[in-house]
C-alpha cells in the first residue's frame, strides 16, 4: 500500500511539473479606425448632443484601447456650413449646443492621418418609455430580479428601435422591429446577475432606421452577452454607414446615427 501511495505522488509531481508555454502567433492586420457617432435628442427635455468616440482596432491580446485624439471632426447641416466638434478626452469629441432637426440631412466628416471619413443621416423619431414592471421570481432559478420597460409602437408605420439598459450590475442592448407588434404595447427586457433592491437602472430607447437595425442585429449576435458595449470587440467585420473618401479599401468600423431617445430611470424595489 505504501509503495502505491509513493508511486502516485511521484506521478503527480512529475506531470504537475511539466508545463509548456505555448506562444500563439496571430496575424495582425493594419489597425482600422473605429467610429461610434451618436447625434441624439431627448424626447421629453429636447436636450441634444453629438458624441463621437474614435479609436483603432488593437491586437487580440491587447487590453488597452487605442484612442484617436488627433482627428478633425465636423458636422454639417444640409445647405449649411461645417460646425467643429471639439475634442474632449480619450478619443471623445462632443458638441451639446446643436439640436438635430427633422427632415434635415446631416453630414459627419472625420479627418485623421491624412484620410477623410464621412457619413450622412437624418433624424429618426422615437417614442417615450412609459413604465417598468419588476419580477422578483425571474431567471432560471426563479429567484432573480427581471425588469420589463414598456412603450407603445405607433400603428401603420414601419418602426425600428435600439434598446439599452445600464446599471452597476451590467449593460444589455437589443434591437426591435415592429413587424410582429405593429401598433401594440411592447417591452424591453433587462435581466442581469445580482440585481438587488436599491440598484438604479437607466433605460434608453432610440428610434433608428432599418439599416442601423440590421447593423446592430448582426453586431449583437456576434458579441453576445457583452459587458462593456457592442463596439468593444468584433469577431468579424461588420460594415456600417461610414465610408473612407480618401481610400475606399481602408473602410472604418462603426456607425453614425441620429435618433430621438427616451430615457427612463428606475430604482429596483
Amino acid at each position: 500500500m505504501m509503495k502505491r501511495i509513493i508511486c502516485i505522488l511521484v506521478l503527480a509531481l512529475t506531470f504537475g511539473a511539466c508545463e509548456d508555454v505555448v506562444d500563439v502567433d496571430l496575424n495582425e492586420g493594419t489597425p482600422k479606425l473605429v467610429i461610434e457617432a451618436n447625434f441624439q435628442k431627448q424626447i421629453d427635455t429636447k436636450d441634444a448632443a453629438l458624441k463621437v468616440q474614435l479609436s483603432k482596432t488593437i491586437p487580440f491580446f491587447d487590453s488597452e484601447p487605442a484612442f484617436v485624439n488627433n482627428a478633425v471632426v465636423t458636422i454639417t447641416p444640409q445647405n449649411g456650413v461645417p460646425i467643429p466638434v471639439p475634442f474632449i478626452e480619450e478619443g471623445r469629441y462632443t458638441i451639446t449646443n446643436l439640436e438635430p432637426e427633422p427632415g434635415v440631412v446631416y453630414t459627419l466628416d472625420i479627418t485623421v492621418d491624412g484620410e477623410t471619413y464621412t457619413a450622412t443621416e437624418t433624424l429618426i423619431s422615437g417614442v417615450p418609455l412609459l413604465f417598468v414592471e419588476q419580477d422578483d421570481e425571474g431567471g432560471f432559478s426563479n429567484d432573480e430580479i427581471d425588469l420589463k420597460v414598456f412603450f407603445n409602437d405607433p400603428p401603420n408605420a414601419e418602426n425600428y428601435y435600439f434598446f439599452e439598459g445600464f446599471s452597476s450590475r451590467g449593460y444589455l442592448a437589443d434591437v426591435y422591429s415592429d413587424e410582429f407588434f405593429d401598433g401594440n404595447e411592447i417591452f424591453g427586457f433587462y435581466s442581469v446577475d445580482d440585481l438587488e433592491p436599491g440598484d438604479e437602472v437607466a433605460f434608453y430607447l432610440h428610434g433608428v432606421n432599418e439599416q442601423f437595425y440590421n447593423f446592430m442585429f448582426v453586431l449583437l449576435q456576434q458579441t453576445g452577452d457583452q459587458g462593456g458595449g457592442p463596439f468593444e470587440t468584433q469577431p468579424a467585420t461588420v460594415r456600417g454607414n461610414i465610408i473612407n473618401l480618401t481610400n475606399e479599401d481602408n473602410f472604418p468600423l462603426g456607425y453614425f446615427r441620429i435618433s430621438e431617445v427616451s430615457i427612463l430611470t428606475y430604482t429596483v424595489e
